[in-house]
């Protein structure tokens, strides 16, 4: 096992960097032969969440383990760009494709290219990548929403707001790719530009979701809402998610709070500048650590009971990715700010008839 770097993430008064280093061995020990990481030990894998723990690995110096798993990335990828929505130790469970799920590489490669620094391996993956990013735009439609999955019977044209914000931050973090390897590719300048227009402008777009958490933050995470927009938004639902003391419910409704989902809304506020909430949210989700750096999914406040009974890698990439970004450890830990990441074309507008951005084509975002 690869031995972390000096600059594994640390959060004074949360999470020492020998506590990062025991929940990046927790995931490693997880990760199969062939590369993949499944959700838990027995667990089944999905794209997303393999390269979100694949990330969190990177983070914390855990490069060959890194490696691995984007070489099973490569290896997998079918000839249309994607990959199975879910596998289970090598075996399809379901042959479908996640748009969302399968953008996600290019995070995880740009991501792992900032922090390594390797050359060989940017270029290595930059065709999975462009393979992935081809294959997720071939589901957008003319105004700029993208279909969330694709499957025996065709693509199911339902955009998702949370999946579509996601993957706008994967076409930026694909574009960054392109102009390092110095393959510049236009045409997803102008889809990034159009998908940031419908998700600023047209939530009519999406299939609503308004009870999910994601389906708040996520618009800001992914780069497309920024400024007093994202705070008007953060601001209106903050009581209807954030339990003081414990993280943010997964569903508005139910007494029950989630570690993945606290810390992407830390990743946001960071995002936003707001460190002291973003650290105080940190804090509290600790109580779903583990002894050994491992990190149980959820807890149902209303009884003490940890929902699902399960410990997963996800959540456990989540934390280390959040320790990062507030740490400033390594060269990726701006990633989710979106320091450096291209913006793309707007003029999205012109296709859509409104008037919500009023700077002509070919004009930066």
């Amino acid at each position: 096992m690869s031995r972390p770097t000096p600059d594994v993430p640390a959060v004074p008064g949360v999470l020492t960097a020998e506590q990062c280093r025991d929940t990046a061995e927790s995931i490693a020990a997880v990760q199969l032969r062939s590369g993949v990481i499944p959700w838990s030990p027995a667990g089944h894998e999905d794209p997303w969440d393999h390269v979100e723990a694949a990330m969190a690995l990177s983070a914390a110096g855990f490069t060959e383990e890194a490696d691995a798993a984007y070489e099973w990335c490569r290896r997998t990828q079918r000839e249309d760009g994607s990959w199975p929505l879910q596998t289970r130790a090598g075996v399809v469970e379901d042959a479908g494709s996640d748009t969302n799920f399968c953008a996600y590489v290019a995070v995880g490669v740009w991501h792992h290219f900032l922090v390594t620094g390797d050359d060989a391996f940017a270029l290595a993956l930059w065709p999975t990548v462009q393979r992935a990013v081809d294959f997720v735009l071939s589901l957008q439609t003319d105004r700029g929403e993208i279909g969330w999955a694709a499957g025996p019977n065709g693509p199911n044209v339902d955009a998702l707001l949370t999946g579509n914000a996601s993957i706008h931050h994967s076409l930026r973090c694909a574009l960054a790719l392109a102009a390092y390897i110095g393959d510049p590719q236009p045409d997803w300048e102008v889809a990034v530009g159009r998908l940031g227009h419908v998700l600023r402008h047209h939530p009519d777009a999406f299939v609503p979701k308004t009870t999910y958490a994601m389906d708040w933050y996520y618009p800001i995470l992914g780069g497309a809402v920024r400024g007093p927009e994202a705070r008007r938004r953060i601001g209106a639902r903050w009581s209807d998610f954030v339990v003081e003391g414990l993280g943010i419910r997964c569903v508005d409704d139910r007494p029950w709070v989630t570690g993945a989902e606290t810390c992407e809304l830390v990743l946001t506020l960071d995002a936003l500048g707001d460190d002291d909430a973003a650290l105080e949210l940190f804090g509290a989700m600790q109580h779903l650590r583990d002894d050994d750096g491992a990190y149980w999914t959820g807890l149902v406040y209303a009884d003490g009971k940890r929902w699902p009974v399960e410990r997963t890698t996800w959540t456990a990439g989540a934390v280390i990715l959040a320790a990062d970004a507030l740490a400033r450890a390594t060269p990726a830990s701006g990633i989710f700010r979106g320091d450096d990441l291209p913006t793309g074309l707007s003029g999205a507008h012109r296709r859509c008839g409104c008037a919500g951005e009023s700077y002509p084509a070919g004009v930066p975002g």
